[in-house]
């Protein structure tokens, strides 16, 4: 499994998210590779995320859904 996570560099969300993905995958004994990207708004619009921090598993977007902006 591949969990990619895109977070705007003024994002105060990265420490909560990284400790819930990695409990979760401890907690579900899933083995999974996880990157977190800081992005600029510009690269985010270009790559079309909505919000941040944006989850993707395995290339389909996880959060946010139906939220517009990056910041």
């Amino acid at each position: 499994m591949q969990i990619d996570c895109y977070l705007s560099p003024e994002c105060g969300s990265e420490d909560a998210l990284r400790e819930n993905i990695y409990r979760a995958l401890a907690i579900e004994r899933i083995e999974a590779e996880v990157k977190f990207h800081k992005t600029t708004a510009e690269r985010a619009q270009a790559m079309g995320l909505t919000g941040s921090p944006a989850v993707f598993i395995d290339g389909k977007q996880l959060q946010p859904q139906d939220s517009t902006g990056f910041s």
